[in-house]
């Protein structure tokens, strides 16, 4: 049965040739998912490598997880290092006057203080050098530091000198000796690029600055505080031998010494298998989310494989009857089409691995055109290759299955008779499973809408979406009559006897026009979903600027925040009565304790790393963004307390309640004297601007947004005036509130199109389906589309009536997806108010414009099984069998 099984696939090669296709196309989304993380990966942990190269580290201490492990394991730190340590999460700083008792450490060559701030570098062009997404990071140049290597030009020195890593020099257009301008910590400083060094590592197009260790300290650490001090062992020290004499150092320091009592010695392995850790936790998330749409092409590529054995199966029935005649089996039968199946799925695996690879090696091209270098070759594990093979193997077989076990049970003596035919499954079963699923679906969406605080909306949103796309699943083949025919009528009006022979051609078999159409109407369903969350979003970001928003102006930066020197020249203007600036800082925020009576018990849950803290300008916060008292005193403000927002505090967090802050500076505590309601905020708590200075030092912070009002009236005035004051500022835009509306609109366009991207493989999946059965369908019926030639239908007819098949099935998967996609994303904003998506927007000219290039992909669809039909010799046509 073997040889039957592959000499089955030889004989019928064409059919089976979509059906590879849509494999190799889904397996090759899994390859790439898998070789660009594998590549990602390699290229961070090089970077991790190459700017951690200390034997050991000094770090804070968290105070705040100290105190809730109550002492046990004297609390954790974050990951250190260089350009690395942004992967890691904010720690309490290192005080700069350890320094000096760890350098006289034994076994210590030297210390580096690590410092790695925001920089904005100015190009030979007069604009910012960024590559992409990449930040720009400003590091200490230390001749003792063995990661850097000089390799033209000079070391930094002075106050106006800098150096630069090969990529940001190359990007920049500068060249040694050359001056430019640069914004450090805020300020606008003249400067001379006096050399250019190099790292063993590529930083994937991020802009090294290297200043001198003065300079840079007194930018990026006023204060007298650093993320870690950089420890280098003498010759022969092994890493352990320095943790245990910094220790040993540290700890000889004057018992009420504070500052040594904060922080730990780590060794340099253990921080960079930190941060690697760190990257891989990132990786995998962006592994699962790429492989979701991965599953989804797979999903959808199954629906062509089963259509392809389906029909395959219908065709070849009396064969199948036969070789049970001569004494095969069901099981043999059974086997022999199901290796049939394996076969097309390793063989189009295959490909897909080879397409994956390839795809890969195509963005790393693209992105190193971009300035953003991914280091190494496409890398993809013999695990990898196995996995991608195994999936899409799986998908094939298990989408054979149903038409396998069909011809397994044709009886022998269907070998007799001309015309075999297998029994359908009534539809009344199918019925009745899709109407309890949506039934089902719905009351749970119902459900979530009705109570959307509930900690179970969430679930019973995915449950009930879930059911209702397998209810839609279920339902086509019971309405594609009806809703075809009403897609028919006017194709039957304007074009009768091609609109008539394509209309029932499509009903003829409703559950091969349900099938064909179903891996569209997945594809449809979250594109239609994703456009209505999209149209939602930005309808929700409008309305919130409308109603809260009350600025002449407002100031954004494409970069890592707008320099604070920049809001300090806007607010010196005349013509300015207020510059609203939003600074915020990522810190750990723990609330009261949820068992204790919600006063000021002191008590706090473990924090929140992350929370966004607001500082604002007491006298002037509200003015130009309107904010409601849900409870307390927004002036209170000025007193030194916190006003939290009501989507964060909920009935945890209310007036009285105690804060615990953990900055780069310790642990703080704060009381919230109001809670407040506002949808523009960029944050959960909001402190005075100056409190939050003490917290964490400007330097450390992100001004976001600033909101401008003028003094007379006269926007077109005060905009340029505005924009002359922050232009020596590179990275600072001024718009309107319309153009800010629209760059955050911009903002969602571009996650759409990212999401449409992704989506556009199960798209094209879907389309090959459509021609798949148009093309399987015009081999079955190869007879009568002879007969039909034979009593006067031409051939332009016949591709005409082909055609509208196509484009009828294609407008129905169309329509029922983006109608079930529509509905499902109209419950969002319910569901999710609080949040801000409170305006349900529906697209529907886009949504149209869907339908109508459905039309277009149904034309195109139809193109070479129309040709291949049109191209059928009569006489061949009628005698086929």
């Amino acid at each position: 049965m073997l040889r039957v099984a592959l000499r089955g696939i030889r004989a019928h090669l064409v059919r089976f040739l979509l059906s590879l296709l849509a494999v190799a196309l889904g397996v090759a989304f899994v390859a790439g998912t898998f070789a660009l993380r594998s590549m990602l990966s390699g290229t961070f942990d090089g970077i991790v490598e190459a700017s951690t190269p200390a034997d050991a580290y000094v770090r804070g201490l968290d105070p705040a997880a100290d105190a809730s492990d109550d002492g046990d394991d004297g609390g954790t730190a974050a990951p250190a290092g260089g350009p690395g340590a942004a992967f890691g999460s904010a720690s309490p700083g290192v005080p700069l006057t350890l320094i000096e008792a760890a350098a006289a450490a034994d076994d210590v060559a030297a210390v580096i203080p690590v410092i790695q701030g925001s920089v904005v570098l100015v190009g030979a062009d007069g604009t910012a050098v960024a590559a992409g997404q990449a930040p720009s990071l400003a590091l200490v140049y230390s001749a003792d530091d063995p990661s850097i290597t000089l390799l033209a030009g000079s070391a930094p020195v002075g106050d106006g000198e800098i150096a630069l890593e090969s990529g940001a020099l190359a990007a920049s257009g500068l060249a040694p000796g050359d001056t430019t301008t640069v914004v450090l910590g805020g300020e606008i400083r003249e400067v001379t690029v006096t050399g250019e060094v190099g790292y063993s590592a590529s930083f994937a197009g991020a802009t090294l600055v290297l200043l001198p260790q003065d300079v840079a300290l007194a930018v990026y650490a006023p204060d007298g505080l650093v993320s870690q001090l950089a420890v280098f062992g003498a010759d022969g020290a092994t890493q352990d031998d320095v943790v245990a004499s910094v220790t040993r150092a540290l700890a000889g320091l004057d018992a009420g010494d504070a500052a040594a009592a904060g922080v730990e010695v780590v060794t340099g392995e253990d921080v960079v298998q930190e941060n690697k850790d760190a990257i891989g936790t990132v990786l995998g998330f962006i592994t699962t989310f790429l492989l979701v749409f991965a599953a989804i092409a797979l999903f959808v590529g199954a629906f062509i494989i089963s259509n392809t054995f389906a029909m395959s199966v219908r065709q070849r029935m009396r064969e199948f009857a036969l070789l049970r005649a001569v004494g095969a089996s069901p099981v043999q039968v059974f086997a022999s089409i199901l290796v049939q199946a394996a076969v097309v799925g390793l063989v189009g695996s295959a490909l897909g691995v080879a397409g994956g690879l390839g795809l890969v090696e195509l963005l790393r091209a693209v992105l190193g055109s971009m300035g953003m270098e991914l280091a190494g070759d496409v890398p993809l594990d013999a695990a990898s290759v196995g996995l991608s093979l195994g999936v899409g193997t799986l998908v094939s077989v298990v989408a054979a299955a149903i038409p396998a076990r069909r011809a397994a049970l044709v009886p022998p003596v269907e070998a007799m008779r001309d015309d075999v035919t297998t029994p359908e499954a009534p539809m009344h079963r199918r019925l009745v499973v899709g109407l309890v699923l949506a039934l089902g679906g719905a009351a749970a969406l119902a459900a979530a809408m009705l109570r959307p605080d509930s900690g179970r909306a969430g679930l019973l949103l995915g449950v009930g979406a879930g059911a209702v796309v397998v209810a839609m699943l279920a339902l086509a083949p019971a309405i594609a009559t009806a809703v075809v025919r009403v897609l028919a009528w006017p194709l039957v009006r304007a074009l009768p006897p091609m609109g008539r022979l394509a209309r029932g051609n499509v009903v003829r078999n409703p559950r091969r026009t349900a099938s064909t159409a179903g891996a569209l109407m997945i594809g449809m369903a979250l594109v239609g979903a994703a456009t209505v969350i999209a149209s939602t979003t930005q309808a929700s970001v409008a309305d919130v600027v409308a109603q809260e928003v009350d600025a002449d102006l407002v100031l954004r930066s494409a970069g890592a925040g707008i320099p604070a020197g920049a809001v300090t020249d806007v607010r010196a203007l005349d013509d300015v009565a207020t510059a609203d600036a939003f600074a915020f800082a990522a810190l750990a925020v723990a609330g009261p304790d949820e068992t204790g009576d919600g006063g000021d018990t002191g008590d706090a849950v473990a924090p929140a790393a992350g929370t966004i803290v607001v500082g604002a300008t007491p006298g002037t916060f509200g003015r130009t963004m309107t904010v409601t008292t849900v409870d307390g005193d927004l002036a209170t403000l000025a007193d030194g307390l916190a006003a939290v927002n009501q989507t964060v505090a909920g009935e945890d967090w209310r007036v009285g309640d105690t804060l615990r802050i953990t900055s780069s500076t310790g642990s703080h505590e704060v009381q919230v004297g109001a809670v407040v309601t506002s949808q523009g905020i960029g944050g959960s708590v909001v402190v005075d601007a100056d409190v939050l200075d003490t917290w964490e030092p400007p330097q450390a912070q992100v001004i976001d947004t600033v909101f401008v009002r003028g003094t007379t009236g006269d926007v077109e005035a005060l905009r340029t005036e505005v924009a002359a004051a922050v232009s020596p500022y590179i990275v600072v835009s001024v718009m309107t509130s319309d153009e800010f509306v629209s760059d955050l609109a911009a903002q969602v366009d571009q996650i759409l199109v990212i999401l449409y991207a992704l989506l556009g493989l199960s798209i094209v999946i879907a389309v090959l389906g459509i021609v798949n059965t148009l093309a399987l369908s015009v081999i079955e019926r190869t007879r009568e589309i002879g007969l039909l030639r034979a009593v006067g239908l031409g051939r332009l007819q016949l591709a005409a009536t082909i055609t509208i098949e196509s484009v009828l099935t294609a407008v129905f998967g169309t329509a029922i997806g983006l109608a079930v996609g529509v509905g499902l994303a109209s419950t969002l904003p319910t569901l999710f108010a609080d949040q801000g998506l409170s305006q349900l927007a529906i697209p529907w000219g886009s949504l149209l414009a869907m339908l109508a290039l459905a039309v277009v992909v149904g034309v195109l669809a139809a193109l070479w099984p129309g040709v291949r039909a049109a191209r059928l010799r009569v006489l061949d046509a009628v005698s086929y069998e």
